[in-house]
């Protein structure tokens, strides 16, 4: 399997003042954060698509100013982490999996799960399979498949163009996507771009990038993981934890709002 890892220097100019922890996994290098009081309750935080740890920088040092644990790792084929260079390895079981072991490694208990985007499906899975391991979740902008699911018309044509060589399937420009999407205007959009930017040096680097959109269930095929989305969407009421919710609507979708949360 051919690997791309991006090298450290890509990531010196950015503000993103932590400790790099790392684990063998499947073969790959895999980053994580580990910030905060060893003893204390864990904030999991799981970020989608197409961005990384990074997406948790401002929210980390609160959540250790309030005695969190924080963990935020990146999928493999994201930030710090090794980037396999063939799209198809790339699948939700996998990232599930991945995840899954990062948290029997460290035993983390105790757990507030963080959820954006793809990080959905990913930690709210793991959630349903392991519930003794978590307390509350927190659930920001993102979804579980299930049949009747209604996808709206801008994650259609996020989906269309994501795929579209001639567009972002041709190399998928991360940097202007997020930095494009955001819609705070005291948000600092050349930090942003800089730093959505840094994992990435070319077309082989952005495989995990670009198969994403084309996993989304009403494309077809197993992937995407539809029957356990569907069963994490039916079995999550029942689990009786706290759940808060966080959402932004975005009005405008075009080439340069791509995303539909807002990722600062």
């Amino acid at each position: 399997m051919d690997i791309f890892r991006t090298p450290d220097e890509a990531f010196e100019h950015l503000d993103y003042p932590f400790r790099p922890n790392w684990r063998e996994v499947e073969g790959l290098r895999l980053h994580h954060l580990d910030e905060g009081p060893s003893g204390g309750p864990v904030a999991l935080l799981v970020h989608g698509e197409p961005t990384w740890s990074y997406l948790y920088r401002k929210m980390i040092p609160a959540l250790v100013a309030r005695g969190f644990r924080c963990i935020a790792p990146d999928h493999a084929g994201f930030g710090k982490s090794d980037k396999p260079t063939d799209e198809t390895w790339y699948d939700l079981p996998g990232h599930v999996r991945r995840l899954s072991d990062l948290a029997a490694e460290l035993d983390l208990k105790n757990v507030t799960l963080f959820v954006q985007d793809w990080g959905g499906p990913i930690g709210l899975r793991l959630l349903v399979d392991e519930p003794e391991r978590f307390e509350r979740v927190v659930i920001m902008s993102t979804w579980l498949h299930r049949d009747g699911y209604n996808y709206s018309a801008g994650i259609r044509q996020w989906a269309a163009r994501a795929n579209d060589p001639a567009e972002l399937g041709g190399d998928m420009d991360v940097g202007r996507i997020v930095a494009g999407s955001l819609l705070n205007p005291k948000v600092n959009r050349r930090e942003a771009f800089a730093g959505y930017s840094a994992p990435f040096d070319g077309h082989e680097s952005k495989a995990g990038a670009r198969r994403f959109p084309s996993i989304l269930p009403f494309l077809g095929g197993q992937a995407g993981d539809p029957l356990g989305q569907q069963h994490c969407f039916e079995t999550l009421p029942k689990l009786g934890l706290p759940m808060h919710f966080f959402w932004e609507t975005v009005i405008s979708f075009s080439l340069h709002r791509m995303a539909s949360v807002g990722r600062t």
